[in-house]
């Protein structure tokens, strides 16, 4: 799996003009290693290697790229994983106390639902829907 994840990135990099040094390696494998997003500073307490403002540069790369997705949680901070284009699609439980991020995969039934409700606030505006992403904010089990 790492391989053809390596593999994926070195090509949409290379469409892209965009090398894929050593750094941006080393941040991917320690994005694509986590249990969930990651801030940027979890993401450096990892990686010994990586000079912190080389870190951001790879992380703005890797985000303009389409490679890594941002998320902004409850509490206003950043976090990265992979785009789902090299994932499965899935949603984020987000707790608004610690800031916690939890990935959770809907059933198709599920799924069917939420899609139904996207293309109906979409429709509603006569927006053209691309994607979607749904994140419900509350309590992890930690914060309760």
């Amino acid at each position: 799996m790492a391989q053809q994840l390596e593999r994926d990135v070195e090509q949409r990099l290379a469409a892209r003009g965009v090398r894929f040094t050593r750094g941006r390696r080393l941040v991917l494998d320690a994005v694509a290693t986590a249990d969930g997003p990651r801030t940027a500073s979890e993401i450096h307490g990892t990686l010994n290697k990586v000079p912190l403002s080389s870190l951001y540069r790879s992380l703005a790369v890797l985000v303009k790229a389409e490679v890594l997705a941002q998320h902004h949680g409850a509490d206003e901070t950043t976090r990265y994983e992979l785009a789902e284009w090299l994932t499965e699609h899935h949603h984020h439980l987000v707790c608004v106390s610690c800031g916690s991020i939890t990935d959770v995969t809907a059933s198709e039934d599920q799924e069917a639902v939420v899609g139904r409700l996207v293309e109906a606030f979409a429709g509603s505006s006569n927006f053209a829907v691309s994607g979607h992403r749904f994140e419900i904010e509350g309590k992890c089990a930690t914060c309760r």
